[in-house]
């Protein structure tokens, strides 16, 4: 009976920047119901509902309002939202924060990307590291073991690219290499150049 109401359907906008998209739900004027128990709702999510004529509403969650089941009728939310009109939806989407790392890490969301990032990396470094690639390209015949040897490789120059990167992270990852050719010794010195 519950699920009959159910006729929007809605994706929840998190303000991590995730979304959980084809949520059914009911939205009423100043409220949103939703009967699902298994994702979390809070104050300042957006939830958005796309409509059959195209058109598109964004509301902020001024109250999630959980209720945990009670005889027959589930968890649910009943949501007090606040509708946003429509510039101040784009600039509510627009300020959602993306948490990224890594190395010249970035989004572009609806824009070009016109910045320039750098990662510095001890250039000997990076030197022995394009040794160990070579190494691996004229020692390794098995297409599978060079492709996991790159990906080690990969992680190591991801690690010196945070600009701090862990010794026991990649003395493990160096260990996980083939011992052939002089991988050993060129591994032996990345490691020394973390003191």
């Amino acid at each position: 009976m519950f699920k009959d109401i159910m006729t929007d359907i809605v994706s929840v906008l998190k303000q991590d920047g995730s979304c959980i998209d084809k949520v059914s739900a009911s939205v009423q004027k100043n409220k949103i119901f939703i009967d699902r128990s298994d994702i979390i709702i809070e104050s300042g999510d957006l939830i958005q509902r796309k409509m059959s004529n195209g058109a598109e509403e964004t509301y902020k969650v001024i109250d999630p309002g959980f209720h945990e089941k009670f005889h027959g009728i589930p968890a649910h939310y009943q949501m007090d939202i606040r509708k946003l009109g429509i510039p101040e939806a784009k600039e509510a989407v627009k300020s959602i924060t993306y948490n990224i790392t890594g190395p010249n890490a970035r989004i572009n969301q609806n824009s070009i990307d016109r910045s320039v990032n750098v990662a510095t990396i001890n250039p000997q470094v990076s030197d022995h590291l394009e040794a160990i690639r070579s190494e691996i390209e004229r020692q390794l015949s098995n297409e599978k073991e060079k492709s996991d040897a790159h990906e080690v490789i990969n992680a190591i120059e991801d690690q010196f690219g945070t600009g701090n990167p862990s010794k026991a992270v990649i003395s493990t990852l160096l260990n996980g290499l083939p011992a052939v050719g002089s991988i050993a010794s060129l591994g032996s010195f990345i490691l020394s150049c973390l003191g």
